[in-house]
C-alpha cells in the first residue's frame, strides 16, 4: 500500500514524497484511515515504527479540509508529549508534513524563557505540541485556552506515567471540550495505561501492531555479567572495538551520565552527556552533534533520550539497567529503526541480576550472554 491509497490530500502527499516516504508503516497504514474517519484511536506500537505520522498527518488533513476551522481562531489540536526533545521532534515532523498547507503549529516546553512561546500563541496557531508542565504554567497565566480543541493526542502515554505526569494530565483533560477526537499512542500497554484510556477514549479503535511490550526483532540483544567497578573498562573496550560507529549509552542518573563522559574523555573517546540538568541549548547542541556524527558517543538518561531519533543508530549500550522493565523496551528501540538492524548490549552487575530477569519475563525473550574477547580485560561475575 502507498500513502496515496490512504486518501491523503495532495499538499500532504507532496510533502511526504519530498521526505522520500512512499510506503506507510503498519501503524500508519492502520491508524491514518481510522483517524481520518473521526474515530478515537488506541495505538500500541514499538518506538521507531512511525507513530508520529499516524496522528500528525490525519490532524493536518482534517484541519486543512475544514472551512469552519479556517475561520475559527484558537488552538484546534493539542499534542501532549513527555519531554522537550520529543516535543521538538514532533514539531519538526508537523513542519515537514504541513509545509504546503495553511495549517499553523507551535511547540512549547520548559527549560527556556516563555517569551517566544507566548508570542507564538498570540500570533495564533492551529496545532500545539506541548509538555505538560509548561502547558499548565501558561494556562494558569491565561495565555493558553483549550476550549476550541477538536483533536487531542496523548503520545508516549506509558512514558508519561513513568515520569509522573498522570496528575498533570488529569488537570489538563477537564479543560478540553467533551466533544473531541482523542488519539492515544503508547509503545507498551500496561494495566495503568488501559485504565487511563477508559476515562479518555470513546469506543476507540484499538490498533496493536506488535505484541504488548515486545522488543524489535531486528535488534540483537546481549548481556554482559560484569562487576560494577569494571563497567567503565568494559565500555571503553567495546567502544574502541566499535571504531567509528555511533553509540548511545544509557545511564540511570544525571550524575552517572556525567561521570561516564569523564571516564571516556580520559580514555580519549569523544562523548557528550544529555540529561535534565543541561540547558535546552546545550541539549540541542549535543543532539545535533550526535545526529551529524560530530560526536560519536552520546551518554543519556532515559528522559533526555526520548527525542533521539536516528534511523541508522547501530548500537545501544545499557551501562546501568533501568528499574522498570518497560523502560528497557524504550531504550533499545532507539536502534533497529526504519527497517534497519541494530544491537543492544546490557551491562549487568551482581545487584542488577533481578532486573535482567524482569526484562526477560516482560519481553519473553532471553538475553544472550555475550562472550568477552581477548581485547576486553574485565572481571566478570562468577556464576
Amino acid at each position: 500500500m502507498t500513502f496515496k491509497e490512504l486518501n491523503i490530500i495532495e499538499p500532504i502527499l507532496k510533502a511526504i514524497e519530498e521526505k522520500g516516504y512512499n510506503m506507510p508503516t503498519p501503524i500508519q497504514e492502520k491508524a491514518i484511515p481510522v483517524a481520518l474517519a473521526g474515530k478515537d484511536v488506541l495505538g500500541c506500537a514499538q518506538t521507531g515504527t512511525g507513530k508520529t505520522a499516524s496522528f500528525a498527518i490525519p490532524i493536518i488533513q482534517l484541519l486543512q479540509n475544514s472551512k469552519e476551522d479556517a475561520k475559527r481562531k484558537g488552538i484546534k489540536a493539542l499534542i501532549l508529549t513527555p519531554t522537550r526533545e520529543l516535543a521538538l521532534q514532533i514539531s519538526e515532523c508537523i513542519d515537514d508534513y504541513a509545509k504546503y498547507t495553511r495549517v499553523r503549529h507551535g511547540v512549547m516546553f520548559g527549560g527556556v524563557k516563555q517569551g517566544s512561546q507566548v508570542n507564538m500563541l498570540q500570533r495564533g496557531i492551529d496545532i500545539l505540541v506541548a509538555t505538560p508542565g509548561r502547558l499548565l504554567d501558561l494556562m494558569s497565566q491565561g495565555y493558553v485556552h483549550l476550549d476550541q480543541v477538536k483533536y487531542f493526542v496523548l503520545d508516549e502515554a506509558d512514558r508519561m506515567l513513568d515520569m509522573g505526569f498522570i496528575h498533570d494530565i488529569k488537570r489538563i483533560v477537564p479543560k478540553l471540550p467533551k466533544e473531541k477526537q482523542t488519539l492515544f499512542f503508547s509503545a507498551t500497554m500496561p494495566a495503568a495505561i488501559v485504565s487511563l484510556t477508559k476515562t479518555l477514549l470513546r469506543t476507540p479503535v484499538r490498533i496493536d501492531i506488535t505484541p504488548e511490550s515486545p522488543t524489535v526483532e531486528a535488534i540483537e540483544q546481549f548481556v554482559y555479567y560484569v562487576e560494577k567497578a569494571e563497567k567503565g573498562h568494559l565500555l571503553i573496550s567495546l567502544l574502541q572495538q566499535a571504531k567509528n560507529q555511533s553509540v548511545l549509552v544509557f545511564s540511570r542518573t544525571k550524575h552517572s551520565a556525567d561521570r561516564i563522559v569523564r571516564v571516556l574523555t580520559k580514555a580519549g573517546i569523544g562523548s557528550q552527556a544529555i540529561h535534565g540538568n543541561k540547558s535546552q541549548a546545550a541539549r540541542q547542541l549535543a543532539l545535533g552533534n550526535f545526529k551529524s556524527g560530530k560526536t560519536r558517543v552520546m551518554v543519556a538518561t532515559d528522559i533526555a533520550a526520548r527525542g533521539i531519533d536516528i534511523n541508522e543508530l547501530p548500537l545501544v549500550i545499557n551501562y546501568d539497567l533501568p528499574d522498570v522493565p518497560e523502560t528497557y523496551v524504550h531504550r533499545i528501540g532507539r536502534t533497529g529503526r526504519a527497517g534497519n538492524t541494530g544491537k543492544a548490549l546490557t551491562f549487568c552487575s551482581r545487584e542488577e541480576v533481578q532486573l535482567v530477569n524482569n526484562i526477560q519475563r516482560l519481553t519473553g525473550k532471553k538475553l544472550r550472554e555475550a562472550e568477552l574477547s581477548a581485547k576486553t580485560v574485565v572481571r566478570t561475575l562468577v556464576s
